[in-house]
């Protein structure tokens, strides 16, 4: 069953080396659009921002390729450099998408409230589920419920995955609903950025899926190893 799990692993690593991939990849093709708007990552935030109503978020510029993110505990919309100053319809997608949690943010959305309450628990389990499942195979005979608390951890790292995909289908949903009405992307851009955007989203399905089941083989580990005893 090791050996099964070391498989599948190494075929969702493949599954997501290659998502991650193609998203890069229509990153980079969606960049090189300018925006007939004209209007920069960090000018189509603040515009979402503004036209929702929300005047206490803060549309600000961060290190990194694709770092983009909404940080709910100090209301900032952080926006990579390649998204903050470009007018790409890349730039706008990503831009709006981030907006969208903001706005999910300020209407209590509760999908975003609940992963943000498992993020604590999911902070401690991610840093300690792999060698505390890896003791749990090794010692399974000697120390059943080792594995079982390995699994009770990975298990809170996998519900924190599910949750997420709500949370990233609803904003992206947000952001391409107000690209739709406003100026911001015209009817030759806007495919382009709900593209942009679906690719993103891929990459959270691969990792929930891949999440799920690597749960479920532990399990079975578990599960046998009652069995036997």
């Amino acid at each position: 069953m090791t050996f099964e799990i070391m498989l599948v692993s190494i075929f969702f690593l493949l599954v997501s080396m290659l998502v991650s991939w193609r998203l890069k990849s229509k990153f980079k093709k969606y960049s090189e659009v300018a925006l007939r708007s004209g209007l920069t990552g960090r000018e189509v935030a603040e515009k979402m921002l503004r036209e929702n109503g929300i005047t206490d978020v803060k549309v600000i510029s961060v290190d990194g390729f694709l770092s983009d993110h909404y940080n709910p505990t100090n209301k900032t919309v952080n926006l990579s450099p390649d998204v903050y100053h470009s007018n790409s319809v890349a730039a706008a997608a990503v831009a709006a998408h981030e907006c969208g949690h903001a706005v999910q943010h300020a209407t209590a959305y509760q999908w975003l409230t609940m992963r943000s309450k498992l993020v604590p628990a999911v902070q401690f389990s991610s840093s300690i589920v792999q060698w505390v499942l890896l003791a749990g195979v090794v010692m399974a005979n000697a120390f059943p419920g080792l594995l079982l608390a390995g699994i009770i951890l990975f298990a809170v790292t996998t519900l924190f995955s599910v949750i997420t995909l709500p949370v990233e289908f609803d904003a992206s949903k947000r952001a391409l609903a107000w690209l739709g009405h406003t100026n911001v992307t015209n009817e030759r851009e806007y495919p382009q950025a709900k593209d942009a955007l679906k690719w993103a989203a891929m990459t959270y399905v691969v990792a929930a899926i891949a999440s799920i089941v690597t749960l479920v083989q532990y399990l079975l580990i578990y599960l046998s190893g009652s069995r036997r005893d």
